[in-house]
């Protein structure tokens, strides 16, 4: 499972005073801690007076129900005029955010993980010939790379 990491502008006009954006976040961290769903420690700290875009961070499969989800919990907070923002996921290395990168792009493949002589670490990806030809590999490649921090060497079957 991954965890997504889920922005919301939850001020567009940037019309809350301090105190109400703090109250609000103090209301929503209690809303989410109860739905599974947590905010990083500083987000209340960074936000800056006109912006409010914040991050929730929610575990799952289903970008966009996740999304829907959280979306549905700053709106109740903040109200209906809140916007969705770029929904990214945290990356911990595992087979799981490769197997989320590759769904990213609507295809699935055999991973397989090594090691080489100094230890670091190789996944090795299969992946259809068809998937290879719509989309290209460099662009594939390169999303595994950061979502694994590994090298990466696609396999066509």
């Amino acid at each position: 499972m991954r965890t997504a990491v889920i922005r919301v502008d939850v001020d567009p006009a940037g019309e809350l005073s301090r105190d109400v954006f703090e109250a609000k976040m103090s209301d929503l961290t209690i809303r989410a801690v109860k739905s599974g769903i947590s905010l990083p420690a500083a987000e209340m700290d960074s936000v800056p007076p006109r912006r409010r875009e914040i991050q929730l961070l929610i575990d799952g499969d289903d970008t966009e129900k996740m999304s829907d989800t959280v979306l549905a919990l700053c709106a109740e907070v903040f109200g209906a005029g809140v916007r969705p923002g770029p929904v990214t996921f945290v990356s911990r290395g595992t087979d799981a955010d490769a197997h989320g990168v590759l769904a990213g792009f609507g295809i699935a493949g055999d991973i397989d993980r090594a090691h080489d002589a100094a230890g670091f670490d190789i996944l090795t990806v299969r992946l259809a010939r068809t998937d290879l030809a719509r989309i290209p590999e460099s662009r594939i490649q390169t999303a595994l790379e950061a979502a694994t921090n590994s090298e990466v060497v696609i396999v066509a079957i």
